[in-house]
């Protein structure tokens, strides 16, 4: 079983920053690939970005130079920097993992709201 809880979301005006952060339970966190997913009120939940154990990472096309995912072991924690905000990326962000080996699952945190508005 492998725990996610996101933190980090507010309100922000456009062109703002802000960083998300999801904690993970699980030893052998390292070895998950981790992805950030976001869900605006009434449309379907989309992939923006993801990293795998090896560091490698992955943008949707409408973050692409403005976000950043990045992950520190050491901790178990997964981060998204969020740059030059536009009110379009207002959402719910939810941290997901597959797990691996034993832990193998389909895991998600409970979501944190970003919300981008003068």
């Amino acid at each position: 079983q492998v725990q996610l809880v996101e933190s980090g979301g507010g309100l922000v005006q456009p062109g703002g920053s802000l960083r998300l952060s999801c904690a993970a339970t699980g030893r052998i966190f390292s070895e998950y690939t981790m992805y950030w997913y976001r869900q605006a009120s009434g449309k379907q939940r989309e992939l923006v970005a993801h990293i795998s154990s090896g560091g490698s990472t992955r943008y949707t096309d409408s973050v692409k130079g403005r976000f950043t995912i990045s992950r520190d072991n050491a901790k178990n924690t997964v981060y998204l920097q969020m740059n030059s905000l536009k009110p379009e990326d207002t959402a719910v962000y939810y941290c997901h993992t597959f797990g691996i080996g034993a832990h193998t699952g389909n895991y998600w945190g409970q979501g944190t709201q970003v919300t981008v508005s003068s």
